[in-house]
């Protein structure tokens, strides 16, 4: 049999955005604590130079190996063209890395860069599975779900959209435990927020959301923000300087900034957000029971953040506006107004009580995949001995 303190090897494919990387970063965080002092553990990540991986750097916190991959621009493009030979190639990069690393076992989260690393997982018999976020799932988890071992979905929906045998939890989304320890004076201090005002963050993700930007923008043309609260805003590093430009003294004793990387510290000061409906952001609204306007970006494949913020509402959790609204809708007047009136705490007190004794998912897909590892050492330890 294979000693207990045999270095455990897991891959990670899976990226190109925060909503794909990190829920990976979270399952790897969570599966380092569990084993710590009961064996070692080696991670690695798979990933692109265009993605959000490559661009943190060291931040990352895992060794990056890197695979040339891209999908099909959605207009017409010769770039297109291209496609078949670069996904020949990161399917051959991909089965040296297999072959080099060895994992014990192979998690994708999504992402370009987990189709070929699954895939040639899959035809080499490694262990793979798929953890998928949104309510409809990305055409990888739709492709690959009859080739892996087992998939953790974000959704009870995406049920419904996949066509395999393989075992299906739902777990929810895994987010990562260090957002859930910020401290609000700490928070408020850090961004210069005055402590007897209710605070209102718009977020974007790390590139920002222009039509959810210039609709604030709007917002505070046309009407002075209530003296009650304030804005923390994550305007994304594109938008910045724009941002700053041109709200001028709109803006004064609000923080802005264009991208931050202690999100606990965020969630902490803020008692509202706006923000689109990102898989991996609602599952970080909830754990930190953060009530929410989302404005779901109507570009995302397959419309999925229109699933998954319509899931996160008939929940209780938020309200939603479609961006053609944003002309007609005040989102800053809509969130004083759910503040005012109470319903921004009932949002708040249905997302606690949806999640009281609940256990959070990346200790669910944690336990689950270190389970999975013994499983295959048990085999392997049977094969060796002849049995």
């Amino acid at each position: 049999m294979t000693a207990p303190h045999k270095t455990a090897r897991l891959l990670f494919a899976g990226g190109g955005t925060g909503g794909h990387l990190y829920p990976a970063v979270a399952i790897a965080d969570r599966i380092t604590e569990l084993l710590e002092g009961i064996r070692p553990v080696e991670i690695i990540f798979v990933g692109t130079k265009r993605g959000l991986e490559y661009r943190l750097g060291e931040e990352l916190g895992y060794p990056l190996r890197l695979i040339n991959v891209r999908g099909l621009v959605r207009s017409f493009s010769p770039t297109n063209l291209l496609v078949p030979f670069v996904l020949l190639g990161a399917l051959r990069k991909a089965a040296s890395l297999l072959k080099k690393f060895d994992p014990h076992i192979v998690i994708g989260t999504g992402g370009y860069v987990s189709w070929p690393v699954l895939r040639m997982a899959a035809r080499k018999k490694i262990t793979a599975v798929i953890q998928e976020q949104n309510s409809f799932p990305g055409i990888t988890t739709r492709k690959l779900a009859p080739k892996v071992d087992k998939i953790y979905l974000g959704s009870e929906k995406a049920r419904e959209y996949l066509k395999t045998t393989a075992p299906i939890t739902v777990t929810g989304n895994p987010v990562r435990r260090s957002l859930l320890g910020g401290d609000r004076v700490e928070a408020l201090e850090k961004f210069k927020l005055d402590p007897t005002k209710k605070t209102i963050l718009i977020i974007g993700g790390s590139q920002g959301a222009r039509a959810l930007n210039r609709a604030i923008l709007k917002n505070l043309e046309q009407e002075a923000l209530n003296e009650k609260y304030q804005l923390l805003w994550q305007t994304g590093k594109r938008d910045y300087k724009e941002v700053i430009a041109s709200s001028g003294e709109k803006v004064k004793h609000h923080s802005l900034f264009p991208f931050e990387n202690n999100m606990a510290l965020v969630y902490a000061a803020a008692d509202l957000v706006i923000s689109r409906a990102g898989a991996l952001a609602l599952a970080e609204f909830e754990a930190c029971r953060l009530p929410a306007i989302l404005v779901p970006y109507p570009f995302a494949a397959g419309d999925h953040q229109r699933h998954n913020a319509r899931e996160f509402v008939e929940r209780g959790f938020a309200v939603m506006f479609d961006e053609k609204e944003l002309p007609q809708v005040s989102l800053l007047k809509k969130a004083t107004a759910l503040m005012e009136s109470g319903e921004a705490g009932t949002l708040r007190e249905n997302i606690v009580k949806a999640t009281a004794n609940k256990k959070p998912a990346v200790d669910i897909i944690a336990e689950d995949i270190i389970n999975l590892i013994s499983e295959r050492e048990r085999r392997e330890g049977q094969i060796d001995n002849g049995s």
